[in-house]
């Protein structure tokens, strides 16, 4: 990041004196000291010395006006200060790579739109989303950046600028979203599983299975992370875990996988998502043909929107 952006001018009207003189470069430093709680290995990280980052914390430290990390001879630990530094940091510093990321796109030569979204996470809107939104003036050359389970990251970072996302699957943190359409969930089980007999399941069933962790999902638990289709598919075929899908799984069959309903697991809701506070003309246009593209679709569409559509 150092040479890309030297400063981050304010952070808000509540900024301690001084932190306007904050560079990125000292962020980065210390979200790497935070993280490793080691100055030595954070060091070795970013390819410096350990004085100079020693040095360039306690600076921050003196700019700022307040200790970031507890130094004792058993370790270094955050400060409350310290963590929300390291909160604030990360964001700003994401922030900082997303704008040099959507800079640099629109400035390209032969500018495009990037969609992410996970193969077959459609619901079978998207030739529908394409043809309405190649008739709209402010149309570029779509490019699609296929994910399992980074879709909301890649929006968030300057990686893709509108997404298929699903609520509440995705963490939708940091971004606008309308609702497309709602799709039952079905549980998807090994062949042999001892459910597999039963014509549907409830959630009470399926206690005590091992679930698969999506990486952006809000709640984790303690199953093995998936971050693609066939890992996760396979996982179930070998009986390892069992996966709640979209009933548009059971149109793409896997062998050893078998798919029953269940009654009472909440919806998933296929969502346009794009960054909070876009004003790209092409964004915008993307979102109106997901939403013409919606309206066709025979399926419940009655979720309310959670951000509005960017204007150019």
């Amino acid at each position: 990041m150092a040479g890309l952006v030297s400063k981050i001018d304010r952070v808000g009207p509540d900024t301690v004196a001084g932190m306007d003189d904050v560079e990125t470069r000292e962020l980065r430093y210390f979200v790497a000291v935070a993280e490793e709680l080691h100055f030595g290995r954070a060091a070795v990280r970013l390819g410096i010395a350990q004085p100079p980052l020693s040095r360039a914390i306690r600076r921050l430290e003196h700019r700022l006006g307040v200790e970031l990390l507890e130094r004792t001879s058993r370790g270094n630990q955050l400060t409350e200060a310290g963590e929300v530094l390291l909160r604030e940091a990360r964001v700003a510093l994401n922030a900082v790579s997303a704008a040099v990321r959507r800079s640099r796109r629109a400035g390209a030569a032969q500018p495009s739109l990037v969609l992410a979204m996970k193969p077959g996470g459609d619901e079978g809107l998207l030739p529908r989303i394409l043809a309405a939104y190649e008739s709209e003036p402010d149309a570029l050359p779509v490019q699609f950046a296929f994910s399992l389970g980074e879709r909301a990251a890649m929006l968030r970072s300057g990686r893709a600028d509108v997404g298929l996302l699903h609520h509440p699957q995705n963490d939708l943190q940091g971004l606008a979203s309308e609702a497309l359409s709602v799709e039952r969930r079905v549980v998807a089980l090994a062949d042999g599983h001892r459910l597999a007999a039963h014509d549907s399941v409830c959630l009470a069933d399926l206690a005590g299975e091992t679930m698969p962790q999506w990486p952006e999902a809000v709640d984790r638990g303690p199953g093995p992370v998936v971050r693609d289709a066939g890992e996760l598919m396979q996982l179930v075929a070998l009986g390892r875990v069992v996966a709640l899908v979209g009933e548009s799984a059971r149109d793409r069959p896997y062998r050893g996988v078998t798919y029953r309903a269940v009654r009472d697991a909440p919806p998933a809701t296929l969502v346009v998502a794009w960054p909070k506070g876009s004003r790209s003309r092409h964004v915008a246009a993307f979102v109106r043909a997901a939403r013409t593209a919606a309206q066709v679709k025979p399926v419940e569409c009655g979720r309310p929107a959670s951000g509005s559509p960017p204007e150019p």
